[in-house]
């Protein structure tokens, strides 16, 4: 990438990032004089087994200087695959919610949170629906980002939606994730064509 380009998005972020937290701090304003929001800082907080969510998240938090939070099961997953495979299609059968090794402590400071998770069994890891049963995104623009095996994002958008109803749900970023170098420039492509406002 040559240090014109770099510039670019960097210049395209900050302006994302201005946009989103004026348009907070009028909203704020206008339903409570005299409190501002302007300073609340973005959450990316994500669950990754293999590392290519990782890789986004960690784009998104040098993108927006964003605070970064892992969601990890109180009781770590098994190492060999099909014995998670087979774990979490129990959890997911059985409608539980593992519990979280930590919880984010500040939740209420973030207007914005990046919701990073990869697909499990043509849906969200059950993980996910903990995190989401434990913070409260109450009027908090959500954004997620998915990466899958090729199989699609099944129903996790409505696992989402249904687990954080009260949430200012946007569009989801989902990719087929192989290469760290594809998830790269995949993300940087998104990122260079999110609206103006997206993570207000």
């Amino acid at each position: 990438m040559t240090s014109c380009a770099v510039q670019t998005r960097r210049e395209l972020m900050t302006a994302l990032a201005g946009i989103s937290l004026g348009s907070a701090t009028q909203a704020s304003a206008a339903a409570s004089p005299g409190i501002a929001s302007a300073n609340k800082p973005i959450l990316v907080a994500y669950f990754s087994r293999s590392g290519n969510t990782r890789v986004v998240a960690g784009l998104l938090q040098r993108s927006f200087g964003a605070d970064l939070f892992e969601i990890l099961p109180a009781t770590p997953y098994p190492d060999e695959y099909l014995a998670t495979v087979e774990q979490a299609k129990q959890e997911r059968d059985q409608g539980l919610e593992p519990a979280l090794k930590a919880k984010v402590p500040n939740i209420a400071s973030y207007a914005t949170v990046f919701l990073g998770l990869p697909i499990w069994g043509e849906t969200t890891p059950p993980i996910i629906r903990s995190f989401l049963s434990a913070h409260d995104l109450a009027g908090k623009t959500l954004i997620p980002f998915i990466t899958h095996g090729g199989y699609g994002l099944g129903n996790s958008e409505s696992v989402i939606a249904r687990h954080a109803p009260k949430a200012k749900l946007g569009r989801a970023f989902s990719m087929q994730a192989d290469q760290e170098r594809q998830t790269m420039n995949s993300v940087n492509a998104w990122l260079s064509q999110l609206p103006a406002g997206t993570t207000k």
